[in-house]
């Protein structure tokens, strides 16, 4: 069964020729490992170890659960922490090594959204808000909206993606074309 990451969501979104050419083509990205990535892998484990007790209560979190692996039938992935909270309802909440500068990226939120779709599909519960601390900014925490939009339009990326993987469909390219100048695939791709 093809299982699809917060990772491929995101690609995806980004244009989704991106799915088309690394997973049916199997064309490798070669992208060096970046410092960042790198070091937020680390940080996740060092967060792990050290925040095992440390409750958020300031934002009504009555119990947590750290680096939980998650499925649903076509999504996958590791959350960092998922919140209980005081109205009953679960949050996710991801560090990112990373500043933060008065703005969410869009990849982010994507991620907290695909989090919450899988929050939602395993504990049958309501997932209204998500968290992200961003570890090199003292680790500010910062509150994202849920709404059930954000959510539909995961899971339509995540059939979408099915359906290029499985029946080998060369979607159409990103209608921003700015993009284009950033793809590993540029030179391949043909508009």
């Amino acid at each position: 069964m093809l299982s699809i990451t917060p990772s491929h969501i995101i690609e995806y979104l980004f244009c989704p020729r991106f799915t088309y050419f690394e997973y049916v083509l199997r064309i490798p990205q070669y992208e060096e490992k970046y410092f960042k990535v790198t070091q937020g892998r680390e940080l996740h484990e060092k967060k792990a170890r050290e925040n095992m007790a440390y409750l958020r209560k300031r934002i009504g979190a009555t119990s947590k659960q750290g680096n939980q692996y998650l499925t649903n039938d076509l999504l996958r992935g590791e959350v960092d922490e998922i919140l209980t909270l005081s109205d009953g309802s679960m949050a996710p909440l991801d560090f990112k090594f990373a500043k933060f500068n008065d703005k969410i990226y869009d990849t982010y939120k994507t991620q907290i959204y695909c989090y919450a779709w899988l929050i939602e599909s395993n504990y049958h519960l309501p997932v209204k808000k998500g968290y992200l601390v961003y570890t090199r900014s003292k680790n500010k925490l910062v509150e994202i909206k849920i709404e059930e939009t954000h959510i539909s339009r995961i899971e339509k990326a995540a059939f979408s993606i099915r359906d290029i993987i499985t029946q080998n469909k060369y979607p159409k390219a990103t209608k921003y074309k700015k993009r284009c100048l950033s793809c590993t695939y540029r030179n391949i791709c043909i508009q």
